[in-house]
């Protein structure tokens, strides 16, 4: 069955591309005026996270107690198709921010990806997620920070330097931690590590295998939290009982940078 774009919204300036969605099958995938997927929606399950890479960027729930899982503060950077936001709003009854520089992807994602509107526990912000992250008032407010920023060429991450990533830790509380996506047809993963190793502390690193599709998720802790390996089992064992995350298998392709 071909993947055909199905419906488009106009970009709101010049410099950033138009917004278009396609349907395969039951699944809803969002597009920056490329055939690159930005994030991905089962149509008869729009709550839950489709894309496996997507659903590694939850790994920060491996190093904190299920029970305070909901007292937490979520922030994207990137709102994609609002997998991530509509999971820790929806899913985890956390408080939520995302932060999204394309006017169009949020009305996208509130027309074709079912995201709800803000209210008390979700809030998305239209802004240049650089300059908004470094507003003193989210310092040191969130516990898990999600990060998956790229335009419509997918190359490399459009925030990818070892300033920007200290600014990503400023905001996390002393138990939060930062995932990102690190993706791209260049050979940037090498590069991107090193930075974000620069920012947190190689001690604080962990990465995932690349998935198939070349997707490369990392996890940098604000304060270097060691697991061993019966833990992280036993922990990703509870959250794909609690939550219906695959995080059972987490620990088998998941583990610290450090030698």
């Amino acid at each position: 069955m071909p993947r055909t774009p199905v419906a488009s919204a106009p970009a709101p300036a010049a410099e950033l591309p138009e917004v278009n969605f396609s349907d395969y099958g039951d699944v809803r995938s969002l597009h920056l005026g490329s055939i690159w997927i930005q994030g991905s929606m089962r149509i008869d399950d729009p709550f839950a996270i489709e894309l496996e890479y997507v659903q590694r960027m939850m790994a920060w729930l491996l190093f904190v107690p299920p029970p305070s899982v909901a007292k937490r503060h979520a922030m994207q950077l990137g709102l994609g198709a609002g997998a991530l936001t509509k999971f820790c709003r929806r899913k985890l009854r956390m408080r939520t921010t995302a932060i999204e520089l394309n006017p169009q992807v949020v009305h996208a994602c509130r027309g074709w990806f079912k995201l709800p509107a803000d209210d008390e526990r979700l809030r998305v912000v239209v802004a240049d997620a650089a300059e908004e992250i470094r507003d003193p008032r989210w310092h040191g407010t969130v516990d898990a920070l999600q990060v998956d920023l790229y335009d419509e060429d997918a190359a490399a991450p459009v925030l990818d330097s070892a300033d920007f990533y200290r600014d990503c830790r400023a905001l996390l509380t002393d138990e939060g931690c930062m995932t990102v996506n690190l993706f791209g047809r260049a050979s940037s993963y090498t590069a991107s590590l090193a930075k974000i190793v620069a920012a947190f502390g190689q001690e604080a690193v962990w990465a995932f295998k690349p998935t198939r599709e070349g997707n490369t998720v990392v996890l940098a802790q604000r304060t270097p939290q060691p697991l061993d390996r019966a833990t992280l089992l036993a922990r990703g064992e509870a959250i794909q009982q609690r939550w219906d995350l695959p995080a059972a298998k987490w620990a088998k392709v998941f583990k610290p940078v450090a030698p």
